[in-house]
């Protein structure tokens, strides 16, 4: 087991209102990320962060990420060509889920279905429906 590059969560008022970012990852190591669009607002993507890839991300300032699917360190973009700059990282009030604002690079897109959005169905009439 790797030793984490964050401090422990203190106490309450630490957590909610200190200067420290100490985050408070799963019993596997991971926290949520969610990841928008810097300019539009846009949700892109919900994926994982371990202590690895949330400081790699405050270290390069470009999104890494935690694959539990192939169970890896995964840089987004990497191979697809669609990095994304982050230009602005938000952590929750207990320290359990990160949010940032991103710049996709390459052709834009941010699933690895080649969709601009992970979110591009909607439910509608009981069925998934593609986006417009």
């Amino acid at each position: 087991m790797t030793t984490s590059p964050f401090p422990p969560p203190g106490d309450k008022a630490a957590l909610e209102h200190g200067p420290a970012i100490t985050p408070r990852f799963d019993a596997n190591g991971l926290v949520a990320c969610v990841a928008t669009h810097a300019d539009t607002g846009e949700v892109l993507m919900l994926a994982w962060m371990n202590a690895e890839a949330l400081k790699l991300t405050l270290e390069t300032g470009e999104a890494h990420y935690f694959s539990r699917s192939r169970n890896a360190l995964w840089k987004k973009g990497e191979t697809s060509g669609q990095i994304q700059i982050v230009h602005e990282l938000s952590i929750d009030c207990d320290q359990d889920a990160i949010w940032i604002k991103v710049s996709p690079q390459g052709d834009g897109g941010a699933c690895h279905t080649g969709a601009r959005s992970c979110f591009y169905r909607v439910y509608q009439d009981g069925r998934l429906v593609e986006r417009s």
